[in-house]
Protein backbone atom coordinates (compact mmCIF):
# COMPACT_ATOMS: atom_id res chain seq x y z
CA UNK A 1 0.00 0.00 0.00
CA UNK A 2 1.06 3.89 -0.67
CA UNK A 3 1.22 5.42 2.84
CA UNK A 4 1.96 8.97 3.40
CA UNK A 5 2.91 10.27 6.88
CA UNK A 6 2.35 13.93 7.36
CA UNK A 7 3.27 16.12 10.56
CA UNK A 8 1.18 19.12 10.45
CA UNK A 9 1.62 22.80 10.09
CA UNK A 10 2.58 24.92 12.62
CA UNK A 11 0.06 26.59 14.90
CA UNK A 12 -0.80 29.99 13.00
CA UNK A 13 3.42 30.21 13.02
CA UNK A 14 3.94 28.32 16.35
CA UNK A 15 5.81 24.87 16.36
CA UNK A 16 3.91 21.95 17.67
CA UNK A 17 5.13 18.64 19.47
CA UNK A 18 3.22 15.85 18.58
CA UNK A 19 5.12 12.91 20.49
CA UNK A 20 3.07 11.33 22.71
CA UNK A 21 3.19 13.09 26.53
CA UNK A 22 4.39 16.26 24.74
CA UNK A 23 1.41 16.91 22.39
CA UNK A 24 1.68 20.67 22.95
CA UNK A 25 1.94 23.85 21.16
CA UNK A 26 5.79 25.22 21.85
CA UNK A 27 7.12 28.30 20.84
CA UNK A 28 11.07 27.34 21.12
CA UNK A 29 11.43 23.93 20.08
CA UNK A 30 10.85 21.81 16.78
CA UNK A 31 11.56 18.29 17.03
CA UNK A 32 11.43 15.79 14.20
CA UNK A 33 8.29 13.54 13.91
CA UNK A 34 10.22 10.67 15.93
CA UNK A 35 6.99 8.45 16.13
CA UNK A 36 6.41 9.11 12.38
CA UNK A 37 10.17 7.72 11.63
CA UNK A 38 9.50 4.66 13.50
CA UNK A 39 5.64 3.85 11.68
CA UNK A 40 7.33 4.38 8.03
CA UNK A 41 10.19 1.77 9.33
CA UNK A 42 7.53 -0.46 10.30
CA UNK A 43 5.42 -0.13 7.27
CA UNK A 44 8.56 -0.35 4.94
CA UNK A 45 9.58 -3.69 7.16
CA UNK A 46 6.01 -5.03 5.52
CA UNK A 47 6.45 -3.79 2.01
CA UNK A 48 4.54 -0.50 1.99
CA UNK A 49 5.78 1.96 0.11
CA UNK A 50 6.00 5.12 2.56
CA UNK A 51 6.46 8.87 2.29
CA UNK A 52 6.49 11.99 4.38
CA UNK A 53 6.18 15.37 4.87
CA UNK A 54 6.73 17.35 7.70
CA UNK A 55 4.92 20.46 7.37
CA UNK A 56 6.16 21.63 11.10
CA UNK A 57 9.47 21.08 10.36
CA UNK A 58 10.08 22.61 7.16
CA UNK A 59 7.64 25.14 8.25
CA UNK A 60 5.35 24.78 4.90
CA UNK A 61 1.53 26.55 5.50
CA UNK A 62 -1.38 24.42 4.56
CA UNK A 63 -1.49 26.10 0.51
CA UNK A 64 1.97 24.53 0.20
CA UNK A 65 1.17 21.09 1.89
CA UNK A 66 -1.69 21.02 -0.72
CA UNK A 67 0.43 21.35 -3.43
CA UNK A 68 2.51 18.52 -2.52
CA UNK A 69 -0.64 16.05 -1.57
CA UNK A 70 -1.78 16.68 -4.76
CA UNK A 71 1.34 15.62 -6.71
CA UNK A 72 1.53 12.73 -4.40
CA UNK A 73 -0.21 9.58 -4.85
CA UNK A 74 -1.16 7.52 -1.54
CA UNK A 75 -3.67 5.27 -0.27
CA UNK A 76 -3.57 5.90 3.08
CA UNK A 77 -2.22 9.03 5.38
CA UNK A 78 -1.59 9.15 8.45
CA UNK A 79 -1.02 12.44 10.65
CA UNK A 80 -0.62 13.26 14.72
CA UNK A 81 -2.57 15.68 16.33
CA UNK A 82 -3.14 17.44 19.70
CA UNK A 83 -6.23 18.59 21.85
CA UNK A 84 -5.25 22.17 21.47
CA UNK A 85 -4.67 22.34 17.50
CA UNK A 86 -7.02 19.47 16.93
CA UNK A 87 -9.48 21.69 14.52
CA UNK A 88 -5.72 23.17 13.14
CA UNK A 89 -4.40 19.77 12.50
CA UNK A 90 -7.53 17.99 10.90
CA UNK A 91 -7.07 20.60 8.22
CA UNK A 92 -4.78 17.43 6.82
CA UNK A 93 -7.56 15.36 6.81
CA UNK A 94 -9.57 17.59 4.92
CA UNK A 95 -7.18 18.71 2.09
CA UNK A 96 -6.64 15.02 1.80
CA UNK A 97 -10.07 14.31 1.33
CA UNK A 98 -10.86 16.95 -0.90
CA UNK A 99 -7.37 15.84 -3.24
CA UNK A 100 -7.69 12.14 -2.75
CA UNK A 101 -11.32 11.01 -1.58
CA UNK A 102 -10.98 7.54 -1.45
CA UNK A 103 -7.62 7.42 0.34
CA UNK A 104 -8.00 6.23 4.25
CA UNK A 105 -7.00 9.35 7.17
CA UNK A 106 -5.89 8.02 9.87
CA UNK A 107 -4.97 9.90 12.90
CA UNK A 108 -2.77 9.52 16.47
CA UNK A 109 -3.48 11.60 19.52
CA UNK A 110 -2.49 9.93 22.76
CA UNK A 111 -4.20 12.33 25.05
CA UNK A 112 -7.59 11.81 24.20
CA UNK A 113 -7.14 8.62 23.97
CA UNK A 114 -10.08 7.52 26.36
CA UNK A 115 -12.33 9.87 23.73
CA UNK A 116 -12.52 8.40 20.66
CA UNK A 117 -16.27 8.49 19.88
CA UNK A 118 -15.54 12.58 20.91
CA UNK A 119 -12.68 13.00 18.48
CA UNK A 120 -14.36 11.44 15.52
CA UNK A 121 -17.47 12.76 15.92
CA UNK A 122 -15.91 16.39 16.06
CA UNK A 123 -13.96 15.21 12.88
CA UNK A 124 -16.06 13.88 9.80
CA UNK A 125 -13.14 13.57 7.39
CA UNK A 126 -10.85 11.32 9.92
CA UNK A 127 -11.97 7.78 9.23
CA UNK A 128 -9.62 6.31 11.82
CA UNK A 129 -8.09 7.47 15.06
CA UNK A 130 -5.54 5.28 15.88
CA UNK A 131 -5.98 5.79 19.57
CA UNK A 132 -2.35 4.38 21.55
CA UNK A 133 0.28 1.89 20.78
CA UNK A 134 0.93 2.91 17.16
CA UNK A 135 3.96 0.42 17.52
CA UNK A 136 1.95 -2.41 17.36
CA UNK A 137 -1.07 -0.68 15.70
CA UNK A 138 0.05 0.81 12.57
CA UNK A 139 1.14 -2.06 10.78
CA UNK A 140 -1.88 -4.80 11.07
CA UNK A 141 -4.27 -1.36 10.48
CA UNK A 142 -2.62 -0.34 7.06
CA UNK A 143 -2.18 -4.54 6.50
CA UNK A 144 -5.54 -4.78 7.11
CA UNK A 145 -6.96 -1.67 4.75
CA UNK A 146 -4.31 -3.40 2.17
CA UNK A 147 -6.91 -6.31 1.64
CA UNK A 148 -10.21 -6.24 -0.73
CA UNK A 149 -12.13 -7.93 2.08
CA UNK A 150 -10.84 -5.21 4.75
CA UNK A 151 -12.22 -5.77 8.22
CA UNK A 152 -10.87 -3.60 10.99
CA UNK A 153 -13.29 -5.14 14.14
CA UNK A 154 -10.28 -6.98 14.98
CA UNK A 155 -7.68 -4.75 15.04
CA UNK A 156 -7.21 -3.01 18.36
CA UNK A 157 -6.33 0.73 19.64
CA UNK A 158 -8.59 2.05 17.03
CA UNK A 159 -11.89 3.33 16.49
CA UNK A 160 -13.22 4.24 12.94
CA UNK A 161 -16.61 4.51 11.13
CA UNK A 162 -19.09 1.91 10.03
CA UNK A 163 -21.78 3.14 7.76
CA UNK A 164 -21.94 6.45 9.62
CA UNK A 165 -21.96 4.95 13.40
CA UNK A 166 -18.80 5.34 15.24
CA UNK A 167 -16.85 1.93 16.96
CA UNK A 168 -13.96 1.97 19.32
CA UNK A 169 -12.22 -1.74 19.42
CA UNK A 170 -10.39 -2.97 22.59
CA UNK A 171 -7.24 -1.30 24.05
CA UNK A 172 -4.04 -2.57 22.35
CA UNK A 173 -1.60 -4.47 24.14
CA UNK A 174 2.11 -2.38 24.29
CA UNK A 175 4.77 -3.39 22.11
CA UNK A 176 6.47 -6.88 23.71
CA UNK A 177 9.95 -6.41 22.94
CA UNK A 178 10.86 -2.20 22.13
CA UNK A 179 14.40 -3.51 21.49
CA UNK A 180 12.38 -5.44 18.02
CA UNK A 181 11.32 -1.73 17.01
CA UNK A 182 13.61 -0.91 13.81
CA UNK A 183 15.56 2.31 13.33
CA UNK A 184 13.82 4.93 12.44
CA UNK A 185 13.63 5.88 8.67
CA UNK A 186 15.81 8.57 8.96
CA UNK A 187 16.29 9.24 5.67
CA UNK A 188 12.89 10.44 4.84
CA UNK A 189 13.67 13.47 6.49
CA UNK A 190 15.22 16.17 3.77
CA UNK A 191 17.97 16.78 6.83
CA UNK A 192 18.31 17.88 10.74
CA UNK A 193 19.12 21.62 10.22
CA UNK A 194 15.34 22.20 10.89
CA UNK A 195 15.65 21.00 14.26
CA UNK A 196 16.20 21.81 18.13
CA UNK A 197 14.95 21.80 21.40
CA UNK A 198 14.51 25.48 23.99
CA UNK A 199 17.17 27.08 21.60
CA UNK A 200 18.68 26.48 18.05
CA UNK A 201 22.36 25.56 19.24
CA UNK A 202 23.86 22.46 19.05
CA UNK A 203 22.78 21.70 15.71
CA UNK A 204 22.72 18.72 14.47
CA UNK A 205 20.34 17.64 16.45
CA UNK A 206 17.59 14.58 17.00
CA UNK A 207 15.26 13.70 19.89
CA UNK A 208 15.74 9.55 20.49
CA UNK A 209 13.48 6.98 22.23
CA UNK A 210 15.31 4.94 24.85
CA UNK A 211 11.92 3.53 26.68
CA UNK A 212 8.77 4.35 26.73
CA UNK A 213 6.32 4.60 29.36
CA UNK A 214 6.53 4.96 33.27
CA UNK A 215 4.88 3.04 35.91
CA UNK A 216 4.70 5.87 39.11
CA UNK A 217 1.31 7.26 39.51
CA UNK A 218 1.06 10.72 39.04
CA UNK A 219 -2.33 11.99 38.91
CA UNK A 220 -1.86 14.75 36.46
CA UNK A 221 0.50 12.82 33.83
CA UNK A 222 -0.67 11.00 30.68
CA UNK A 223 1.11 8.56 30.74
CA UNK A 224 0.98 7.12 34.37
CA UNK A 225 0.26 3.85 35.76
CA UNK A 226 1.46 2.68 31.83
CA UNK A 227 4.00 -0.82 30.92
CA UNK A 228 7.28 0.83 30.91
CA UNK A 229 9.52 -0.65 27.60
CA UNK A 230 12.80 -0.13 27.68
CA UNK A 231 15.90 -0.52 24.74
CA UNK A 232 18.79 -2.45 25.68
CA UNK A 233 22.13 -0.22 25.43
CA UNK A 234 23.10 -2.22 22.15
CA UNK A 235 20.24 -1.02 20.06
CA UNK A 236 20.37 2.62 21.46
CA UNK A 237 23.87 2.75 20.68
CA UNK A 238 23.54 1.36 17.23
CA UNK A 239 20.62 4.31 16.64
CA UNK A 240 23.66 6.87 17.95
CA UNK A 241 25.97 5.70 15.65
CA UNK A 242 23.95 5.79 12.46
CA UNK A 243 23.04 8.91 13.54
CA UNK A 244 26.61 10.19 13.55
CA UNK A 245 27.72 8.10 10.70
CA UNK A 246 25.10 9.34 8.19
CA UNK A 247 23.79 13.07 9.77
CA UNK A 248 26.39 13.82 11.93
CA UNK A 249 24.39 14.67 14.83
CA UNK A 250 25.77 16.66 17.81
CA UNK A 251 23.06 16.95 20.01
CA UNK A 252 20.80 14.15 20.99
CA UNK A 253 17.49 14.80 23.73
CA UNK A 254 16.55 10.79 25.31
CA UNK A 255 12.89 12.04 24.99
CA UNK A 256 12.05 9.16 27.48
CA UNK A 257 9.31 9.95 30.17
CA UNK A 258 11.79 8.57 33.10
CA UNK A 259 15.32 7.85 30.90
CA UNK A 260 17.07 6.22 34.49
CA UNK A 261 14.77 4.06 35.71
CA UNK A 262 17.35 1.26 35.11
CA UNK A 263 20.77 2.75 36.63
CA UNK A 264 22.54 -0.42 35.19
CA UNK A 265 21.17 0.48 31.22
CA UNK A 266 22.26 4.47 31.79
CA UNK A 267 25.83 3.28 32.87
CA UNK A 268 26.19 0.79 29.94
CA UNK A 269 24.84 3.86 27.82
CA UNK A 270 27.17 5.84 29.01
CA UNK A 271 30.05 3.59 28.64
CA UNK A 272 29.36 2.65 24.82
CA UNK A 273 28.96 6.29 24.15
CA UNK A 274 32.30 7.02 25.72
CA UNK A 275 33.96 3.84 23.75
CA UNK A 276 32.61 4.65 20.62
CA UNK A 277 33.76 8.53 20.77
CA UNK A 278 30.64 9.35 19.43
CA UNK A 279 31.41 12.75 20.83
CA UNK A 280 27.91 14.08 21.23
CA UNK A 281 26.23 16.35 24.17
CA UNK A 282 22.82 14.75 25.22
CA UNK A 283 19.74 15.51 27.79
CA UNK A 284 17.47 13.35 29.40
CA UNK A 285 14.53 13.79 31.83
CA UNK A 286 13.81 11.79 34.84
CA UNK A 287 12.58 11.43 38.23
CA UNK A 288 14.63 13.28 41.04
CA UNK A 289 14.82 9.85 43.84
CA UNK A 290 16.48 8.09 40.33
CA UNK A 291 19.68 9.55 40.56
CA UNK A 292 22.75 9.59 42.55
CA UNK A 293 25.89 11.60 42.78
CA UNK A 294 28.10 9.26 40.97
CA UNK A 295 25.56 8.21 38.45
CA UNK A 296 25.20 11.92 37.12
CA UNK A 297 29.38 12.00 37.46
CA UNK A 298 29.49 9.23 34.93
CA UNK A 299 26.80 10.54 33.05
CA UNK A 300 28.67 13.91 32.63
CA UNK A 301 31.49 12.34 31.37
CA UNK A 302 29.75 10.55 28.34
CA UNK A 303 28.29 13.81 27.59
CA UNK A 304 25.13 14.36 29.40
CA UNK A 305 24.72 18.44 29.74
CA UNK A 306 21.55 18.74 30.42
CA UNK A 307 18.99 17.04 32.84
CA UNK A 308 15.07 17.57 33.38
CA UNK A 309 13.67 16.89 36.38
CA UNK A 310 9.50 17.09 37.26
CA UNK A 311 9.58 18.75 40.75
CA UNK A 312 6.08 19.89 40.41
CA UNK A 313 6.04 21.79 43.91
CA UNK A 314 8.37 22.80 46.89
CA UNK A 315 5.49 21.37 49.48
CA UNK A 316 5.68 17.94 50.52
CA UNK A 317 1.77 17.78 51.47
CA UNK A 318 1.06 18.65 47.77
CA UNK A 319 3.41 16.24 46.44
CA UNK A 320 2.16 13.51 48.65
CA UNK A 321 -1.27 14.15 47.39
CA UNK A 322 -0.25 14.19 43.53
CA UNK A 323 0.86 10.54 44.49
CA UNK A 324 4.25 11.60 43.12
CA UNK A 325 6.60 9.55 45.26
CA UNK A 326 9.21 11.51 45.85
CA UNK A 327 10.36 13.90 48.39
CA UNK A 328 11.09 17.54 48.91
CA UNK A 329 14.58 16.67 50.44
CA UNK A 330 15.16 14.11 47.38
CA UNK A 331 14.82 17.28 44.59
CA UNK A 332 17.30 19.51 46.55
CA UNK A 333 19.74 16.49 46.80
CA UNK A 334 18.96 15.96 42.88
CA UNK A 335 19.75 19.35 41.74
CA UNK A 336 22.58 19.73 44.00
CA UNK A 337 24.27 16.82 42.59
CA UNK A 338 23.32 17.88 38.62
CA UNK A 339 24.78 20.90 38.80
CA UNK A 340 27.88 19.99 40.96
CA UNK A 341 28.79 17.30 38.51
CA UNK A 342 28.76 20.39 35.61
CA UNK A 343 25.15 19.43 34.44
CA UNK A 344 22.25 22.09 33.77
CA UNK A 345 19.04 21.25 35.56
CA UNK A 346 16.25 22.10 34.08
CA UNK A 347 12.98 21.51 36.77
CA UNK A 348 9.11 21.09 36.15
CA UNK A 349 6.66 22.43 38.30
CA UNK A 350 3.03 22.86 38.50
CA UNK A 351 0.73 24.82 40.40
CA UNK A 352 -2.77 24.07 40.49
CA UNK A 353 -2.63 20.84 42.00
CA UNK A 354 -5.41 19.95 43.95
CA UNK A 355 -4.97 21.29 47.25
CA UNK A 356 -2.92 24.10 46.06
CA UNK A 357 -3.25 27.61 48.33
CA UNK A 358 -1.20 30.68 48.73
CA UNK A 359 0.98 29.12 51.23
CA UNK A 360 1.91 25.96 49.11
CA UNK A 361 2.66 28.49 46.12
CA UNK A 362 5.14 30.42 48.65
CA UNK A 363 6.58 27.51 49.41
CA UNK A 364 7.04 26.17 45.70
CA UNK A 365 8.79 29.69 44.77
CA UNK A 366 11.40 29.52 47.71
CA UNK A 367 12.52 26.19 46.53
CA UNK A 368 13.33 27.50 43.48
CA UNK A 369 15.29 30.47 45.48
CA UNK A 370 17.25 27.78 47.47
CA UNK A 371 17.95 25.52 44.71
CA UNK A 372 18.46 28.14 41.85
CA UNK A 373 18.00 24.87 39.23
CA UNK A 374 19.84 26.22 35.95
CA UNK A 375 16.08 27.00 34.24
CA UNK A 376 12.77 26.44 35.58
CA UNK A 377 9.29 25.53 33.80
CA UNK A 378 6.09 26.67 35.62
CA UNK A 379 2.87 24.98 34.26
CA UNK A 380 -0.88 24.99 35.51
CA UNK A 381 -2.24 21.80 36.46
CA UNK A 382 -4.13 20.29 33.39
CA UNK A 383 -7.08 17.61 33.75
CA UNK A 384 -5.90 15.94 30.57
CA UNK A 385 -8.46 12.51 29.81
CA UNK A 386 -7.63 9.30 31.18
CA UNK A 387 -5.29 10.91 34.38
CA UNK A 388 -6.75 10.91 37.86
CA UNK A 389 -7.03 14.40 38.06
CA UNK A 390 -9.14 14.75 35.17
CA UNK A 391 -11.53 11.57 37.52
CA UNK A 392 -11.19 14.19 40.59
CA UNK A 393 -12.42 17.43 38.62
CA UNK A 394 -15.12 15.91 36.45
CA UNK A 395 -16.09 12.70 37.99
CA UNK A 396 -15.80 9.33 36.83
CA UNK A 397 -18.67 9.73 34.30
CA UNK A 398 -18.94 12.78 32.55
CA UNK A 399 -21.95 13.89 31.06
CA UNK A 400 -20.97 16.26 28.86
CA UNK A 401 -17.11 16.77 26.93
CA UNK A 402 -14.68 19.09 28.68
CA UNK A 403 -13.01 21.86 26.76
CA UNK A 404 -10.22 19.74 25.65
CA UNK A 405 -9.29 22.06 23.14
CA UNK A 406 -8.24 24.57 25.89
CA UNK A 407 -6.26 22.15 27.18
CA UNK A 408 -2.90 24.25 27.48
CA UNK A 409 -0.01 24.18 30.02
CA UNK A 410 0.28 27.82 29.88
CA UNK A 411 -3.50 28.92 30.34
CA UNK A 412 -5.39 27.54 33.68
CA UNK A 413 -8.96 25.83 33.02
CA UNK A 414 -9.28 24.75 36.50
CA UNK A 415 -8.86 26.11 40.05
CA UNK A 416 -8.43 25.38 43.64
CA UNK A 417 -10.82 26.08 46.21
CA UNK A 418 -8.39 29.00 47.17
CA UNK A 419 -7.13 29.69 43.81
CA UNK A 420 -9.07 30.63 40.47
CA UNK A 421 -7.65 30.41 37.22
CA UNK A 422 -6.95 33.37 37.00
CA UNK A 423 -4.71 33.37 39.79
CA UNK A 424 -3.24 30.61 39.25
CA UNK A 425 -2.09 32.50 35.61
CA UNK A 426 -0.78 35.36 37.40
CA UNK A 427 1.15 32.85 39.96
CA UNK A 428 3.08 31.26 36.61
CA UNK A 429 4.06 34.48 35.45
CA UNK A 430 5.27 35.86 39.04
CA UNK A 431 7.20 32.87 39.20
CA UNK A 432 9.27 33.42 36.48
CA UNK A 433 9.63 36.77 37.24
CA UNK A 434 10.99 35.54 40.34
CA UNK A 435 13.44 33.34 38.69
CA UNK A 436 14.15 35.65 35.88
CA UNK A 437 14.87 38.51 38.14
CA UNK A 438 17.05 37.19 40.68
CA UNK A 439 20.63 37.89 40.84
CA UNK A 440 22.13 35.00 42.63
CA UNK A 441 20.27 32.97 39.59
CA UNK A 442 22.29 35.18 36.98
CA UNK A 443 25.03 34.72 38.71
CA UNK A 444 25.20 31.02 39.01
CA UNK A 445 24.61 30.78 35.29
CA UNK A 446 27.08 33.11 34.37
CA UNK A 447 29.77 31.36 36.56
CA UNK A 448 28.61 27.84 34.79
CA UNK A 449 30.03 29.55 31.63
CA UNK A 450 32.62 30.80 32.51
CA UNK A 451 33.67 26.89 34.11
CA UNK A 452 32.21 25.67 30.98
CA UNK A 453 33.04 28.23 27.77
CA UNK A 454 31.74 25.50 25.60
CA UNK A 455 28.80 26.25 26.78
CA UNK A 456 28.48 30.05 25.89
CA UNK A 457 26.54 29.87 22.35
CA UNK A 458 23.60 28.02 24.18
CA UNK A 459 23.79 30.29 27.15
CA UNK A 460 23.73 33.36 24.86
CA UNK A 461 20.47 31.93 22.73
CA UNK A 462 18.35 31.28 25.98
CA UNK A 463 18.92 34.40 27.37
CA UNK A 464 17.76 35.81 24.09
CA UNK A 465 14.84 33.38 24.19
CA UNK A 466 13.74 34.61 28.21
CA UNK A 467 13.36 38.13 26.68
CA UNK A 468 11.53 37.23 23.70
CA UNK A 469 9.06 34.55 25.67
CA UNK A 470 8.70 36.93 29.01
CA UNK A 471 8.72 40.02 27.44
CA UNK A 472 6.96 39.40 24.32
CA UNK A 473 4.66 36.64 24.86
CA UNK A 474 4.34 36.34 28.32
CA UNK A 475 5.15 32.92 28.34
CA UNK A 476 2.37 31.88 26.05
CA UNK A 477 2.64 28.46 23.68
CA UNK A 478 6.74 28.42 25.31
CA UNK A 479 8.90 28.02 28.59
Amino acid sequence: MEVLLVNPPRFHGIPVIREERCEITERYSVLPPYSLLQIASLLRQQGHDVSLVDANGENIDYGELSSRLEGLTYQALIFRFTPTTFDWDLETARLSKSLHHQAKTIGICWTLRTLPEEVLGEAPELDIYLRHEYEVVAVPLIDALAREDCNLVEIPGIAYRDDGEILANSDAEPVADYDSLPIPAYDLLPGFDNYFINTPAGKPFSIIYTSKGCPYGCIFCTVARTKWKKRGATGILEELNYLKKNHNIKTVSFFDETFTIDRQRVLEIAQGIGEADLDIRWYCNTRVELVDEELLQVMYKSGCRGISYGVESGNQRMLDDAQKGSTVEQAEKAIEWAKKAGIKVYCSFIFGLPGETEETVKETIGFVKRTLPTSAQFNVAVPYPGTKLYEMVYGANVESTPEWRRLYQDQSMIGTEALSAEDLNRTRLFAYRSLYLNPRWWGQNIWHVIRYPDEFELAAKYVFKIVDNYLFHRMEHGH
